[in-house]
Order: structure tokens, then C-alpha cells, then sequence
């Protein structure tokens, strides 16, 4: 008996040898996908619940089951679930009584990251009001579209934003749009102060009759992409996606017992979707920041005891980036979600801040399929396991660069990549995989569907991704095709800047694009322009422009002025080559220009700038 014991122990040791040899992601893989088929059940319950279950009751089930839980935790002011379930209360219902909604009515929301921003969500919810989320950074033109495209009549501002509201107010009031303002004194005729109705409201529960009417494929949110083309679009995001896009904290193994720290924006859907519904769904601790601080970081995840935290690639690079200290792996951090992160950062972050399970994920708003690298593979977005392509059909194609356009062959039909080559990502369109497309743009929604892709007849969403995956089914981000290029972490629409680039008194046409700058990520803001007749480049006006109209993230850094632009036989502006040879000036005879901020004016882009750019002496 002890013979074959020992023979029997020696297999034990020998099997999970070979396993560790040649399936090292075996245990990994099996975990994730155990994890997946629970939530996915979960899901499924959740759609054929009546009346419906949302995050919204999720959170309420929490106040009911821990109501002095520390919520949320902000600039040293702590609230409980409780103090969060009673003022959201207080909002509803003074939102019912002097902007008199009723379910179904869409409400903007646009706020800084602060609690007020939560507990009107939440008060909005409670009405079975869908809320559109405003980037609070946009002005003027793109702030009246993102406005009008989601069909809302009322906007929901602060003292912080005013100036930006004011600036749109007289458009506002001939649409007849109603505006509260979240604090005591109005100031301008048109905007309605709201603080005083609110601390007077009852905080007794509203009724979940206001809501009656609202399903898993109600509209919850609409929150805004710049896409591939164009300016932003507001993709409709239903109750089910909300659910779906918060079991990332669980499928990346965060608990009840976390603390969060979100100093992502809240318009977004990492920091609304993944960090504060993710939260409600796990019933955790938030630690809320209006931004995000490099030098305050480490501090306040020591400070809060924060045990998961979010990223996008640039911001871990800015912590990569300050100055070495002796207590850096002193923190009680054990898992970062997040996208965007390159690998040498992702080296570098780990040697110096300890091992931390960084949960890389790949995702788009308005999409349709997702991935999460569960392993901890440095540079990998994902995995390809059957399971996951089984309920949720996707495939790479082969996809042609200078036409943008996908491959076909003589059928008609799109050809798969190969394994290890960079291919267009497509999700197959179905019941259970939805896309429900942009808030009142059809036109934009239709773009995004790929039809005839592997048989006549079928229907997939184009990404506009470019990914590529290995022989160990590791999935990798390669770049992004179309309009749209990614610089700190957000997306910037070519159009919308070339746009603003044009309204300067010189610039005749302006080709915007984004180039590579070593040690960072994503593309930086450069554009192509020529000059209107017997103009020269006026370096202030652009300027003025460009800093009044535009975000920081998506001002153009860059002009080549050049004499004509290149189009393509259908009249496109052509992009390859001028990404190509990117912004030095040693390869380039065209004049080129530099965005400086010190000087609040562009200046010639001389050898020494752009080697002082080259050795990150310049701030970008």
C-alpha cells in the first residue's frame, strides 16, 4: 500500500510538473473562466427579473445591509451609505418638484468629481431619469453638441462650471433647456439656484413607482466617445451594460471589504461604469479625488488604507516619473484596473511599487466585447479562452491601413489574421451581445456595423481597434484606426480640432493627426495646415484659438505649414506619411511650430527644442 502510495504521489507531482511546464495559465484560466460563468449567471437572472434589478437596487440593498458604511470618502469628509441613500433623496425630490421629471426624461450632468455628483446620479436613478455624463472639460461648440445629441431639457451644473454654461446659456434658453445650479445663488438670470430646495426636500425614500416602467434594456446613462470620427457621441449605455461593465472589479477578484480609490473622471466609463457602479456592486469603500495627483498618490493610498486603484497608462507613468523614495512599497495596494499601460512602465511600476496585480483591460463604451489580462502578462491586454468566445463571438480581420478599410476577398467577405498578425477586432452583433449604437446619430451608428463579415448576412460592431493575437492566445493592443487618436488618456477627434484651427484668421485647411513621442503614450496633437493667400502664420492667434476652444489633451503641439495638402482620388486629407515623419525638424523643410506654454504663443520648432523635447526637458 505504501508502494503505491508513493507511486500515486509521484503522478500528483509529475502531472502538475507538465501542467506548470506547458499550460502555466491552466489555474488562471480555469479561475476567470469560473468567475465569468458566475457573473454571466448573475447577468442572466438580472434579465429576466421583474420588475427590474438595477445597480440602483444594488445600492439600496447595501444601506439596508450595512448603512453606516463608509461610502464615499472625500477631502477628508467621510458618508455613509446611509448619508448617501438620504441626500440622493433630497435631490429626487426637489428635481421633481421645480424641474418637475418624470421618468424617462434625460438630465446632463455637468459636474466635477465631488459626492454631489454621485448622490444626483443616484437622486436622477431614483426617478427612472436616464443621466447623460458631460466631460466637464469641454466649452462652447462641443458643449452644446454633447448637449443636444442626448435630448435632454435639463442641465445640472455648479459654481465651477458656470462661466462655461454661461457662455452657451443664450442658446440654452431659446431651446428652452432648464439649468440648476448646485448651490445657493444663481447670479444670472437663466440658471436656477438648487442648494436651498435640496436642503429643504424631505430625505424619505421615493417611491419605486416613479420608475415602474423601466427595464434591463432602459436607457440608463449616455456617456460620450469621440469614436473614430467626428466630435464626441453619446453612446447609450442600457441598465444591462451598467451591470456588465461593474462585475470588472469582481471578475478581477475585489471584494466587499476593499477601499477604492477613483481619481479618474466620473464622465468616463473607467471611473462612473468600472470604479463607482463596480463599487456599488461590490459594496466597498470609494476614496474619491477631483483629479488625479502624481505627488499626493502614494500618500493617500497610505493615508486611506486603498487596496485597489484605478489607472490609465499615462498616470502610472507620472508616478514612474517623481522622485524615488525609500517607502514606496509601503502601501497596502493589491490590485490596479486599468488600460492604456506600455510595457516598460509596467516593469517599472512593478519593480518599484511591489507586487501589485495589474488587471490590464480592453474595452470601448459603446462596444460590444471586452478583455482582461487575468494573468498579470506584461504588455497583454487579455486572453482568448473559448468560453469567452463562445458567448460572445469576435474575431480579428485582416484590414488595409492606407484605405481603412477591412480586407475582403472575392466572396465579399472579410479574411481572419493569422496568429501574430495585427488585424481589425469586429464582435459579433447579437441578443447577447448587443450594441445599441450613439444617442441621435444614426448615421454614426450605421459605421460602426460591419455587415457580410465571415457569411453573407451577419452583422458585427467594427471596433476600430487594431489588435493581434500570439500563440500562447494573449491578446495585444496595437494602435487605433480612423480619425480618433489617444493622448492623456483620452480620445481627440481629428475633425473637431481642425475645426477650431481653421476659425484662426491664417489657416486656410488644417490636417490634424498624432504622432509617437518616445517615452509616452498614446499620440500627441499635430497638424498640417496651409495659410490663407498672402497670409503668414500668426503664432498668438492660433494660439488664442486652440487654448480658448479646446482641451489641454487635444491641442495640437505641432504645425508644418505646408504649401498644399496631399488628398487621397476621393478627396481624404492623407495622414500616413505625415505620421510618419512625425515633428523633427532636421527631416522636415516645411516650417514647423511648437505649442509653448510659458510664452502663450506658438515659436519655431528649432534643433534645441526638439532635442530638449527628445530628452523630456520640455513637459508635455
Amino acid at each position: 500500500m505504501t508502494m503505491w502510495f508513493t507511486v500515486l504521489a509521484g503522478l500528483v507531482v509529475l502531472s502538475l510538473s507538465y501542467v506548470k511546464a506547458f499550460c502555466p495559465h491552466l489555474q488562471a484560466d480555469c479561475v476567470y473562466i469560473l468567475r465569468s460563468l458566475g457573473l454571466g449567471l448573475r447577468l442572466l437572472k438580472y434579465r429576466r427579473r421583474k420588475p427590474i434589478y438595477s445597480v440602483l437596487d444594488c445600492f439600496l440593498d447595501a444601506v439596508k445591509r450595512h448603512p453606516t458604511k463608509t461610502f464615499l470618502h472625500f477631502e477628508g469628509r467621510e458618508y455613509s451609505y446611509e448619508d448617501v441613500d438620504r441626500q440622493s433623496n433630497k435631490v429626487g425630490r426637489a428635481l421633481q418638484a421645480e424641474a418637475r421629471l418624470k421618468e424617462g426624461d434625460t438630465v446632463a450632468l455637468f459636474l466635477p468629481n465631488e459626492p454631489c455628483f454621485v448622490w444626483t446620479w443616484l437622486g436622477l436613478a431614483k426617478l427612472g431619469c436616464p443621466a447623460a455624463l458631460l466631460n466637464f472639460n469641454i466649452r462652447s461648440k462641443s458643449l452644446l453638441h454633447c448637449f443636444s445629441c442626448c435630448g435632454a431639457k435639463v442641465l445640472i451644473t455648479c459654481t465651477e462650471q458656470q462661466d462655461a454654461v454661461e457662455e452657451i446659456l443664450p442658446t440654452l434658453r431659446e431651446q428652452g433647456i432648464s439649468v440648476y445650479l448646485l448651490s445657493d445663488k444663481g447670479g444670472v438670470q437663466g440658471i436656477n439656484p438648487l442648494s436651498d430646495k435640496i436642503s429643504k426636500a424631505s430625505d424619505e425614500p421615493l417611491t419605486r413607482d416613479l420608475r415602474a416602467n423601466i427595464h434591463i434594456r432602459s436607457t440608463a446613462l449616455y456617456i460620450y466617445t469621440s469614436g473614430t470620427t467626428g466630435l464626441p457621441k453619446a453612446a447609450v449605455v442600457t441598465h444591462e451594460r451598467v451591470w456588465a461593465a461593474s462585475f470588472l472589479q469582481a471578475a478581477s477578484g475585489v471584494t466587499s471589504e476593499d477601499v477604492f480609490y477613483i481619481n479618474l473622471p466620473l464622465y468616463h466609463s473607467a471611473g462612473f461604469l468600472i470604479g463607482l457602479c463596480g463599487s456599488i456592486e461590490r459594496g466597498n469603500t470609494i476614496i474619491l479625488r477631483r483629479k488625479f495627483s502624481a505627488s499626493q498618490f502614494w500618500d493617500d493610498c497610505r493615508k486611506y488604507n486603498v487596496t485597489v486603484m484605478q489607472y490609465i497608462g499615462e498616470t502610472l507613468r507620472y508616478l514612474c516619473n517623481m522622485p524615488k523614495k525609500e517607502n514606496e512599497k509601503n502601501h497596502k495596494v493589491r490590485i490596479a484596473i486599468g488600460n492604456g499601460l506600455r510595457t516598460d512602465v509596467w516593469t517599472e511600476f512593478l519593480n518599484r511599487f511591489g507586487d501589485i496585480k495589474i488587471r490590464e483591460l480592453y474595452a470601448a463604451t459603446e462596444g460590444n466585447i471586452g478583455f482582461i489580462n487575468y494573468t498579470s502578462k506584461i504588455g497583454a491586454v487579455g486572453r482568448v479562452n473559448f468560453v469567452h468566445r463562445f458567448l460572445f463571438p469576435y474575431t480579428l480581420i485582416k484590414f488595409d491601413i492606407e484605405k481603412e478599410e477591412p480586407v475582403r476577398n472575392s466572396q465579399g467577405l472579410c479574411i481572419e489574421a493569422a496568429t501574430g498578425e495585427t488585424g481589425l477586432l469586429v464582435g459579433k452583433i447579437t441578443h447577447r451581445s448587443p450594441f445599441v449604437g450613439y444617442a441621435g446619430n444614426k448615421q454614426q451608428t450605421e459605421k460602426k456595423r460591419l455587415s457580410d463579415v465571415l457569411e453573407k448576412g451577419d452583422l458585427y460592431f467594427n471596433t476600430g481597434d487594431l489588435l493581434r493575437f500570439d500563440k500562447d492566445n494573449f491578446v495585444y493592443f496595437q494602435d487605433r484606426v480612423g480619425d480618433t487618436f489617444r493622448w492623456k488618456g483620452e480620445n481627440v477627434a481629428t475633425s473637431e480640432v481642425a475645426d477650431i484651427l481653421t476659425m484662426a484668421h491664417c489657416i486656410l485647411e488644417a490636417n490634424v493627426y498624432g504622432v509617437k513621442v518616445d517615452g509616452h503614450e498614446g499620440r500627441i496633437g499635430m497638424a498640417a495646415v496651409t495659410l490663407r493667400e498672402g497670409q503668414d502664420f500668426d503664432c498668438s492667434d492660433t494660439y488664442s484659438y486652440v487654448v480658448k476652444y479646446l482641451p489641454a489633451y487635444a491641442h495640437p503641439r505641432f504645425i508644418r505649414v505646408q504649401p498644399c495638402l496631399e488628398m487621397t482620388g476621393t478627396f481624404k486629407m492623407k495622414k500616413v506619411k505625415l505620421v510618419e515623419e512625425g515633428f523633427n525638424p532636421s527631416l522636415i523643410t516645411d516650417p514647423l511650430y511648437f505649442l509653448d506654454l510659458e510664452k502663450k504663443k506658438y515659436v519655431l520648432l528649432t534643433e534645441d527644442i526638439y532635442k530638449a523635447i527628445t530628452l523630456k526637458e520640455i513637459k508635455l
